[in-house]
């Protein structure tokens, strides 16, 4: 799905979900469009029903609205699941969630920072590095863990275009540049 097509229908999903008249807490409907869319991606029989021209969209509704209220979707997101339904979408869905996610968070001021570490943090270590960096970002951040054993030690994180390196490979990087130059 191109990038402007996701966009078009997260936004309008974030449109709905952060507007005055919204009765759904945006961050619940980032839970329940992603757990709809571990339900969608654990069932290929769900994946084919609703992808398939031959099942009516009246069908794809009934088999969406009894998911929803299994796993209690509010209105706003139900209601833009049987959208994505009605334009034959529901196979971007991954996509179109994900840009979701990204979009809200902008609409909302909460910056995103990949942080990458040689081994798994702790959750006191995660809570730590989350107050500094928003401390530094100037807002509150959301950060996606990684590991990278090559890192040998530390963490290396990025918002945006800046990188903070705290990592012992990159401070043998920067020694070893140092070293060159004298």
């Amino acid at each position: 799905m191109p990038a402007a097509l996701a966009s078009r229908y997260a936004g309008a999903l974030v449109d709905v979900v952060t507007g005055p008249q919204s009765q759904v807490d945006p961050q619940a409907a980032v839970r329940e469009l992603r757990a709809f869319e571990g339900v969608f991606a654990s069932s290929q029989e769900l994946r084919n029903a609703l992808a398939s021209p031959a099942v009516p969209p009246g069908r794809k509704r009934a088999v969406v609205a009894r998911l929803a209220e299994t796993l209690s979707l509010s209105r706003a997101v139900r209601n833009f699941l049987y959208v994505l339904i009605d334009h034959r979408r529901t196979h971007h869905l991954p996509e179109i969630v994900d840009t979701f996610e990204v979009l809200l968070d902008a609409r909302l001021g909460i910056v995103r920072a990949d942080v990458a570490s040689a081994r798994e943090l702790s959750e006191r270590q995660q809570t730590m590095l989350r107050d500094e960096l928003s401390r530094v970002a100037g807002a509150p951040v959301r950060l996606r863990f990684s590991v990278n054993p090559e890192l040998i030690g530390g963490v290396v994180a990025r918002i945006g275009s800046t990188v903070y390196d705290g990592s012992v490979a990159g401070q043998l990087e920067a020694l070893e540049k140092r070293l060159r130059t004298e």
